[in-house]
């Protein structure tokens, strides 16, 4: 039997719309919610909706400044946070932020991190969905050449389809159809 552990601060390292709703859903449950924000949303809206907000990775980028897993968990563990949710895009799919919050004594809300690992890598993520007996459709299972892509697109015959996706790609960056 697993024991359940349950968390009353938890902060969304994630901006907009994304984490207002992560709050919206904290506050109905009675959460304490602490946003973080990098210094170009300084005014965005996002910080105000949560109960506390924190500046992360000053002088970085705006999008470096939410991929900052070391000063966001280390914000964390300072604030008495106890649960990180990422939202998605930026940190949501990164195993080894997973580690650091685990690490860090902090619950990651989302997958497991060898679960984060296993479909981080699209290969992988096939292999393991062939070995669970689940339906994939034909395809590549790991990183091809120009011409081993031609000679699979070629394969398909008239009227063919497929797309091109990143091995370690995530939220459909880089993915590509090709239809003649």
């Amino acid at each position: 039997m697993t024991t359940r552990r349950t968390f009353d601060r938890i902060l969304v390292a994630n901006r907009g719309e994304i984490a207002v709703r992560v709050f919206q859903a904290c506050t109905e449950l009675g959460k304490t919610t602490i946003a973080i924000y990098s210094e170009a949303d300084a005014l965005a809206p996002h910080r105000y909706k949560a109960d506390e907000a924190y500046l992360v990775g000053a002088g970085l980028t705006p999008v470096g400044a939410y991929l900052d897993a070391a000063g966001i968990v280390a914000l964390a563990v300072e604030r008495g946070v106890d649960a990180i949710h990422p939202g998605y895009g930026f940190l949501s799919e990164r195993a080894d932020f997973a580690a650091r919050c685990a690490e860090a004594g902090l619950t990651f809300v989302g997958p497991g991190v060898g679960l984060l690992a296993l479909f981080g890598d699209k290969a992988q993520a096939r292999a393991a969905a062939t070995a669970a007996g689940i339906p994939i459709l034909r395809g590549l299972d790991h990183g091809v050449s120009l011409e081993e892509a031609t000679a699979f697109f070629e394969s398909l015959g008239e009227g063919g389809a497929m797309i091109i996706k990143a091995v370690a790609g995530g939220g459909g960056r880089g993915t590509r159809a090709v239809m003649e």
